[in-house]
């Protein structure tokens, strides 16, 4: 191991060190405020460990266009030194975000994103590395995520186990969220365990920071801008209250089960589930949250004629006929609608442009199965989804016979029969 190998593993772990450190201190007293952090956020080994994940995320620049290859070409130990300094003595202040826009899982409607220049990620993450710890400790157990060592599997895996004895779901989606927090309650939730008010100053010009958008800066009286490295752990913070309402007062109605602003209830009972409606709309008033009525809804999962989409899943129960004619009901969790039409739009644009055409069709499928791979680590979870992937299988067959005939000037519709089975011996295969 050379030497700067060995002071990158020596900065990981005094980071790591100060989180368990903090964690356990949040952990044994829930009613700790902690006062002094600003200075660990400067601290030289928090900002290299901030900076080798905002650069492992890649990402582009901010309204100031600066990307992370200038800081690269420019020199990251001496970049580093000087937001050291900058943050140390004061001097540091954010830029507004840069307002993009995405296209919805829907293909009809457009999410805004807000772009933060690189120096504003590299000290955001740097916050996020120093405070998250006291706030993991407050965390419920019914949160999934953007949290250490949690993912949307565990929330399925919640949901499948749930689904043994509920069969109720109140699927909720919250109006606008990101957009719609409000940013003096949020503090308010922050101050509860942080006192420091450098710290709470610097999450506030976060805030007011405002958005650049078609050159013209907009201020952003509430919400968090999407895109921020410190946005989710703020959300996350901001629904807390929510999961900490419902365990105390409302669990006896049904288990909570959250990913972010996503988020399901799941009851025994018809009445359980329109009580748990009733609390919700009460705790999203208290946050000055409103609740999507055309994409909420209750749905029974007794049997088989209803199911809910959650997380890029549709879960449903599926009849099994068992020895003796008797049929049974399990969930199965499989790929929604959406995502389908999704995953055939990645597989679609990443094979047709022309320009691909020049490259041998190993290649081609070489960088298509580091997709596929994805696909089927993330939806492969039950026996009936192979059902739906082997649908996308057929689809990427599909498109790869269309790329060979045209690579090769062909006009006819198929491939030759070694050729497809050549290509099919290459491909990853989704419901494998």
């Amino acid at each position: 191991m050379n030497a700067h190998n060995a002071a990158n593993y020596a900065n990981v772990g005094k980071a790591r060190e100060l989180q368990k450190t903090l964690y356990l201190c949040a952990k044994v007293r829930k009613t700790r405020r902690f006062h002094a952090l600003y200075d660990k956020i400067y601290r030289p080994d928090i900002l290299w460990e901030a900076w080798q994940r905002v650069k492992r995320n890649r990402g582009s620049g901010g309204v100031d266009r600066q990307t992370l290859e200038d800081i690269e070409e420019y020199g990251e130990r001496c970049f580093l030194n000087e937001l050291y300094l900058d943050l140390k003595e004061n001097r540091y202040h954010p830029k507004p975000v840069l307002r993009t826009y995405i296209p919805k899982s829907d293909g009809k409607k457009q999410r805004p994103l807000g772009i933060p220049t690189v120096t504003d990620r590299i000290v955001q993450m740097a916050m996020k590395l120093v405070i998250e710890p006291i706030f993991e400790a407050d965390f419920q157990e019914c949160s999934y995520g953007f949290r250490p060592k949690r993912n949307a599997h565990q929330a399925i895996e919640a949901i499948r186990k749930k689904s043994r004895k509920a069969h109720w779901v109140l699927d909720v989606d919250i109006q606008g969220f990101f957009d719609n927090i409000n940013q003096e309650k949020l503090l308010k939730l922050v101050e509860q365990r942080i006192s420091d008010r450098r710290v709470l100053k610097l999450i506030r010009k976060w805030l007011k920071a405002g958005i650049m958008e078609e050159g013209k800066l907009k201020n952003a009286p509430t919400g968090t801008p999407q895109g921020g490295v410190i946005s989710p752990l703020l959300a996350n913070i901001y629904l807390n209250a929510m999961d900490q309402l419902w365990q105390k007062k409302f669990r006896h109605l049904g288990t909570l089960i959250r990913y972010a602003d996503d988020f399901v209830i799941m009851c025994r009972r018809k009445r359980d589930a329109l009580e748990s409606a009733q609390a919700v709309k009460a705790i999203m008033n208290k946050l000055d949250l409103s609740i999507h009525r055309d994409k909420s809804k209750l749905v029974s999962i007794w049997d088989d004629k209803e199911g809910f989409d959650f997380l890029g899943l549709h879960h449903r129960k599926f009849p099994v006929r068992r020895k003796g004619g008797r049929t049974f009901y399990f969930m199965q969790h499989v790929p929604s609608h959406q995502a389908m039409k999704k995953m055939r739009a990645k597989i679609k644009a990443f094979t047709e442009p022309r320009h691909k055409l020049y490259m041998d069709i190993r290649d081609l499928v070489e960088g298509l199965n580091r997709r596929l791979q994805g696909f089927k680590n993330y939806y492969q979870l039950s026996p009936m989804g192979k059902k739906w992937l082997n649908r996308i299988d057929w689809y990427v067959l599909t498109r790869l016979k269309l790329f060979n005939n045209k690579k090769k000037n062909r006009r006819k519709k198929h491939a030759h029969y070694k050729e497809v089975e050549e290509i099919r011996f290459l491909l990853v295969k989704l419901a494998g």
